[in-house]
C-alpha cells in the first residue's frame, strides 16, 4: 500500500524545486495534495505538471489573511489535514554591513513569522497523530558567508521543531525539521548571483561535500515523505540532515 494512502497533505510553496518534489511524491504515494504558491501562473503550471489529486490555493506565507484562506479552502473541501509540510521561504546574500531593514524583514516574515502561523492556523484542522515536517537547512549550524540573516532564519525553523513537540506532546502530533544542504532549485536564481557566479558556487560547495556532489530536489523529496509516513512513527523533532554529509564535517 502507498505510503500516504488516503491522506490529506499540505506543501506550502510547492510551485517549483523541493516543494514541487515533494508535492509528486505526496500524490505518488496516495494523498490528495493542497499546495501553495505566490504567483497564480506558476500554481497553475505546478498543478497541471501534477495531475490528479491536487488542488493549487494561492498564498504568501506572509502575509496572514492568505493563510486564513488557505485553511478555510481546505477545512471546506477535505475537512481535516494529516500532513503538513512547511516549506515556502527563500533568502538572500547580503554580508553583514549592507544588511538593510527590508532585507531582514523579508527573510524573518516568510521564514519565521509565515511559517510559524502556518502552523499554528492549521491546528484545528491537524488529528491527533498528524505529521508536521519543517524546511531548516544545514545553515542553521554552518556559518556561511554573506548568509546570516537566512542562517538565522533556519535556526529558528529547526527550534520551532524542538520546542513544539512539547506543546503538542498530548496531541501525539510530530514535528521534525528537514535540512537540506546544496540543492540547486529555481529559488537559487534570487540568490543575488550572475549565473557564472552561481555556477561557480555551486562547483565550489561540492567539492566539500563527502559525496562529491550537491543533491536533488527529489532526494529531499523521499526524505519528506519517510518524515510525513508511518515509517517515521517514533521519529519526533529531530533535524534529519539530507546533504551528502556536509554538516557532518
Amino acid at each position: 500500500m502507498n505510503k500516504l494512502e488516503g491522506k490529506v497533505a499540505l506543501v506550502t510553496g510547492g510551485t517549483s524545486g523541493i516543494g514541487l518534489a515533494t508535492a509528486k511524491r505526496f500524490v505518488a504515494e496516495g494523498a490528495c495534495v493542497f499546495i501553495t504558491g505566490r504567483r497564480q501562473p506558476e500554481l497553475d503550471a505546478a498543478v497541471k505538471e501534477l495531475g490528479e489529486n491536487v488542488r493549487g490555493v494561492q498564498s504568501d506565507a506572509s502575509k496572514l489573511a492568505d493563510l486564513d484562506r488557505l485553511f478555510a479552502t481546505i477545512q471546506q473541501e477535505q475537512g481535516h489535514l494529516d500532513v503538513l509540510f512547511a516549506n515556502a521561504g527563500g533568502g538572500e546574500l547580503v554580508p553583514l554591513g549592507a544588511i538593510t531593514e527590508e532585507h531582514f524583514d523579508k527573510a524573518f516574515n516568510t521564514n519565521v513569522k509565515g511559517l510559524l502561523f502556518t502552523v499554528q492556523k492549521a491546528l484545528p484542522l491537524l488529528p491527533n497523530g498528524a505529521s508536521i515536517i519543517l524546511n531548516a537547512s544545514i545553515v542553521s549550524i554552518k556559518g556561511t558567508p554573506a548568509f546570516s540573516v537566512y542562517s538565522a532564519t533556519k535556526a529558528a525553523v529547526r527550534s520551532f521543531a524542538r520546542n513544539w513537540i512539547l506543546d503538542l506532546k498530548d496531541r501525539q502530533i510530530r514535528v521534525n525539521a528537514i535540512s537540506p544542504g546544496v540543492v540547486p532549485t529555481p529559488g537559487y536564481d534570487h540568490l543575488g548571483l550572475s549565473d557564472e557566479q552561481l555556477k561557480d558556487f555551486v562547483d565550489s560547495q561540492a567539492v566539500t561535500i563527502p559525496l562529491g556532489r550537491v543533491g536533488t530536489p527529489d532526494e529531499i523529496a523521499k526524505a519528506v515523505v519517510f518524515l510525513a509516513s508511518d515509517d517515521s512513527s517514533f521519529v519526533n523533532g529531530i533535524e534529519l540532515f539530507v546533504d551528502g554529509g556536509m554538516a557532518q564535517i
